[in-house]
């Protein structure tokens, strides 16, 4: 195949004259530049026009974006200070078991504590909930009696609750 078509080229340059030959080098010379703009050159430049029209915009939304990382980290230190104490504590505690599916028997206010009586719970459920309202509250065990049930898994309880920042 290769061969048929060197062949084919060869007759066909061999045919032409020397005006023809010279006109078909220049003519493919001038096509092979107008392709090479048209499909290289010439959207790479509009591109890096494009690109540098929206550079400014993009170097604004940057400046934002990090002015609100900045604020949003300086407010992270300012809401880890604040915990609710007394019958707020009493209120978020009391949903969050709730949200959890532990239903408490008692749930008190006992001085700067918030003492919580569960009966027939689920130990990995209730240790589930005390890391995460040890987190979000910001409290921490001051007294605990948990006593094991039959039932694996199951634990009859009583807790006292108070802010991590008093001890």
């Amino acid at each position: 195949m290769k061969e048929q078509l060197l062949e084919a080229w060869a007759s066909f340059w061999g045919a032409r004259n020397p005006r023809e030959k010279a006109l078909l080098t220049w003519g493919s010379v001038v096509l092979a530049m107008v392709i090479a703009w048209s499909v290289l050159w010439s959207p790479a430049q509009e591109g890096r026009a494009h690109l540098l029209e929206q550079l400014p915009g993009m170097q604004r939304e940057l400046a934002q974006m990090t002015a609100q990382a900045n604020e949003a980290r300086a407010l992270t230190g300012v809401a880890q200070g604040v915990a609710p104490t007394g019958g707020a504590l009493k209120d978020a505690l009391t949903a969050s078991l709730s949200d959890h599916g532990l239903n408490p028997i008692q749930v008190q206010v006992i001085g700067s504590a918030v003492q919580i009586q569960l009966k027939n719970a689920s130990f990995p459920a209730w240790t589930a909930w005390l890391d995460d309202v040890r987190r979000q509250f910001k409290v921490q065990v001051s007294e605990a009696h948990v006593t094991a049930l039959k039932e694996d898994g199951q634990v009859d309880l009583t807790a006292s609750l108070q802010p991590a920042t008093i001890k």
